[in-house]
């Protein structure tokens, strides 16, 4: 009798093979679950309620929009000519010092409106980075002094990209302002 030397290797193939997937789905997993995930605070909401509420919102603003608008003054902007190529031009952020900084904004009157139906409203201030809520500075109950809104000592000391929001809400509309800023680092 002849014994069979000829030997099949796939069933280990096959156990190498499921091997190798359960470390790669161990390894996909183990690395998903270290990379920070941040919510996005879009229009000073978590983006929950504003994907549930964007109609009465949307709705809002622009009775907002034809009463009123919101500037902010008293600002130095960096003059950014890098994206003169870009499809996309940018508006020149906010210059931002390192250390206290404050902010004036002024609600300008567009169709004649009494502006003191604002004077209940709630007026909120966020300075938040992009892609990270992690340094957020929100504001709330703010004092609408006339068509003056100050907010002061605002203390930055993280150099880079910031976004300044101001949202006014009086029940019957809601006022929205957000623009970018720069803190330029340290010069060493």
């Amino acid at each position: 009798m002849r014994e069979n030397s000829n030997k099949t290797y796939w069933p280990h193939m096959i156990v190498g093979f499921l091997m190798m997937a359960i470390l790669l789905s161990y390894w996909t997993i183990k690395s998903a679950s270290s990379m920070p995930v941040q919510e996005s605070n879009n229009l000073m909401q978590k983006y929950q309620l504003v994907d549930i509420n964007i109609n009465d919102i949307l709705i809002k603003r622009e009775v907002f929009d034809k009463k009123f608008s919101i500037n902010l003054v008293d600002t130095k902007k960096i003059v950014v000519t890098d994206n003169i190529h870009s499809n996309r031009i940018q508006e020149n952020p906010i210059e931002l010092k390192n250390g206290l900084n404050s902010f004036h904004f002024i609600i300008n009157n567009k169709s004649n409106v009494n502006i003191d139906t604002l004077k209940s409203a709630k007026v909120s201030f966020l300075l938040t980075r992009p892609h990270t809520r992690v340094d957020d500075m929100l504001i709330e109950n703010l004092k609408l002094e006339d068509i003056n809104i100050l907010v002061s000592n605002i203390d930055i000391k993280k150099a880079g990209r910031y976004t300044i929001q101001l949202k006014i809400d009086d029940k019957n509309s809601i006022g929205y302002f957000e623009t970018s800023a720069y803190l330029k680092p340290k010069e060493s």
